[in-house]
């Protein structure tokens, strides 16, 4: 019997929260995907996939396990299901959790974890859970009125080409607020364009507090209130940034850099940007992530960083971190700090289309 089993699902979003006591557990539980999470190889991630997809039944696998195009592989929004996508598909790549059994929901997640770090892992799980508190929150008759839909069971699992340690290849995890994007190539591993968000920014689960992108939000306030007052004045833009430029639909926009240089940052202060930028390189497992701050820091002094809002932290505001290979945008929506939408790219090797190395 298919269908979403919220239970299987919470104990793997509770597992993020706290870690698991017991002895050695399969691969598929929570625990086993934290473990490959911390050392995912190309192999392993091969196997992750090869796993979940034979747990499909055929119709199941002929929707999740498609050709890697510049069409497939486009496809992916920050839109709840129900409304239509800005690349104009009705609906995301892959099969939902909400029709797997809870084993295949278990092989799905364990191959979401496998190409992640444990702290990305942990953000992804977090904004999944955000997610499931909306759909909780909405209002009775809300969803079936507008078609709109929100929760753990409207996330979507893909597989782009054929899983492979040297072709490249792609997963997909996507839903509201979360757009996964992996590519891998050989050894390699790519995870622009990506999306993250959260709403609500801040929830208490299981008695913890949980903030899917606080990290994103005080260490940006930290480096805008840590520069010399004349290196802020050139940071903060003079004019108000609401909407991002970056989401999907998009790919190949490219936009003027503004505000400020980090060759105009001290040491201490170029340090305070690596580690912001470390919050969206880092989703993917310590290896690869290693390789994009590598790179992102042989270009750090052509780096720039724009700021428009407030510079109190609790306040809305909108940044951009615009480098060579990096182009990110957080921008609070609605005027508020309670729904956040963040885009991460590479302008020069978005989906992985360079060998890595580089």
């Amino acid at each position: 019997m298919t269908g979403f089993h919220s239970g299987a699902l919470l104990v793997v979003v509770a597992a993020v929260l706290a870690p698991a006591t017991a002895g050695d557990m399969p691969f598929g539980s929570p625990a086993g995907q934290r473990r490959a999470a911390n050392g995912s190889s190309t192999a392993k991630i091969v196997e992750a996939a090869t796993a979940f997809l034979g747990t499909l039944d055929a119709n199941q696998r002929r929707r999740a396990s498609l050709e890697l195009t510049d069409t497939t592989r486009a496809n992916w929004s920050n839109l709840p299901t129900g409304t239509k996508l800005q690349s104009g598909a009705t609906e995301r790549n892959g099969v939902k959790l909400g029709e797997l059994t809870a084993a295949q929901q278990e092989a799905a997640l364990a191959l979401v974890a496998a190409p992640l770090s444990k702290a990305g892992y942990d953000k992804v799980m977090n904004i999944v859970a955000a997610d499931q508190l909306l759909e909780e929150r909405a209002a009775p008759g809300r969803q079936s009125s507008s078609g709109v839909r929100f929760g753990r069971a409207e996330y979507y699992v893909a597989v782009l080409g054929t899983p492979s340690p040297t072709a490249r290849w792609m997963v997909q995890f996507g839903g509201h607020h979360l757009a996964v994007n992996i590519t891998l190539n050989g050894a390699g591993s790519t995870l622009t364009p990506s999306h993250t968000g959260a709403q609500p920014a801040a929830f208490t689960l299981n008695g913890r507090s949980i903030r899917p992108l606080g990290n994103e939000n005080d260490k940006a306030f930290a480096l805008i209130n840590g520069l010399a007052p004349e290196v802020q004045k050139q940071a903060i833009l003079g004019y108000d940034v609401r909407a991002t430029v970056l989401g999907p639909g998009l790919d190949g926009k490219t936009i003027q850099p503004e505000g400020v240089q980090a060759s105009a940052f001290d040491a201490p202060q170029q340090a305070k940007l690596l580690d912001l930028i470390g919050e969206w390189v880092g989703i993917l497992d310590d290896g690869a992530a290693a390789a994009k701050m590598a790179d992102v820091k042989r270009h750090l002094a052509e780096t720039y960083f724009a700021w428009s809002g407030s510079t109190s932290n609790g306040s809305p505001a909108y940044f951009r971190i615009q480098g060579p290979t990096v182009l990110i945008e957080y921008a609070p929506q609605g005027g508020g700090t309670d729904h956040i939408h963040t885009f991460y790219r590479d302008p020069t090797n978005d989906y992985g289309m360079v060998p890595t190395g580089r």
